[in-house]
């Protein structure tokens, strides 16, 4: 059954137990799925993705289909689903799970997928198509921000970062929450502020520095802190440089576990990786594992969320955290 967008309000996931959201606009579908946990934050919940299913269906199909004695009712969320999830999850639409609803969240789907088409032809299964943003929409959520947070912009910037976003309010708002923390120390921000927050100027030394730092190369790292006089209004930027590669190398180091072959891993890279980057990730997936990735990730936004709280020294933190790790062999 197909939903339209401005439909999903009408979604009671007591009684749509299967719910099936597509598309490139992540953000939109974010902000949905916490909607629903919102309006159900009495039940539990879990999350998967599409690989822990396949690796080990038996404890999916397991939480599926036993009732617990001390969880009435649960959320489970699956992400990154393709049509290789068709089977089960058509296999558990046929089944009584009157205590579990599951929200399934996948990238973009073609018109034949078979998943897509499972959820539009059922008539108790409900799919939402998520379709990138228009300008309008972009613009209202912008204004809205900089209303909120009394940020002084002009409107060519505003323009700048909507342009940049692609139709995907996820990305707006990282970029929007960027400017805000750089906002607190600037009664107005300018254009080439802008362009360098929302990367559309590369800050080549703060790219060169994460690199070097995630490839453990202690003596490089070093010598570009010392060369270069980074700033506390570095630190956000610094920050989201990290997150982004940490996001990019994790993807690449799972796909090197499964083949075992690096340069097909580098090879098969979507987007491409530039050929002057190449051997640094290859550094990089060689010293990091997904395990170690993944707690990065956790550890630098909380990192983030330190200097957002206190402003004293943002500086000092982010230079204690990167010549640690440039050091830390595994």
């Amino acid at each position: 059954m197909i939903f339209k967008t401005y439909e999903t309000k009408k979604i009671n996931i007591d009684k749509n137990k299967i719910i099936l959201f597509y598309g490139e606009n992540q953000g939109a579908k974010e902000d949905e799925i916490s909607k629903l946990l919102l309006k159900n934050k009495d039940k539990g919940l879990s999350k998967y993705n599409e690989k822990q299913i396949l690796d080990d269906p038996a404890i999916f199909y397991n939480e599926i289909l036993s009732k617990s004695l001390f969880e009435n009712k649960k959320i489970i969320i699956i992400n990154y689903a393709t049509d290789k999830l068709n089977k089960i999850i058509e296999e558990i639409s046929e089944k009584e799970i009157n205590d579990i609803s599951i929200i399934i969240n996948s990238n973009l789907l073609e018109k034949k997928s078979k998943l897509r088409t499972l959820f539009e032809k059922s008539k108790k299964l409900i799919c939402v198509a998520f379709y990138p943003d228009n300008a309008d929409i972009l613009s209202k959520l912008t204004y809205d921000f900089i209303r909120e947070k009394n940020i002084s912009i002009s409107r060519e910037n505003i323009n700048l970062i909507i342009n940049k976003c692609n139709g995907d309010r996820g990305v707006l708002k990282n970029e929007l929450d960027k400017i805000y923390f750089f906002s607190k120390n600037k009664k107005k921000i300018s254009t080439e502020n802008i362009l360098r927050l929302i990367n559309l100027i590369e800050n080549y030394s703060i790219s060169e520095l994460v690199d070097n730092c995630l490839a453990k190369n202690h003596k490089k790292t070093l010598h570009i802190l010392n060369e270069n006089n980074f700033n506390s209004e570095d630190c956000i930027i610094i920050t989201r440089t990290f997150l982004s590669k940490l996001k990019k190398i994790l993807k690449l180091s799972k796909d090197y576990q499964e083949n075992r072959d690096l340069n097909k891993t580098i090879s098969n890279a979507k987007p491409p990786i530039f050929w002057k980057d190449k051997e640094i990730v290859k550094q990089q997936i060689n010293k990091l594992d997904p395990t170690e990735i993944t707690k990065l990730i956790i550890k630098i936004n909380e990192i983030e969320l330190q200097i957002k709280k206190n402003n004293t020294n943002p500086i000092n933190i982010v230079s204690d955290f990167i010549l640690n790790q440039s050091l830390i062999i595994n």
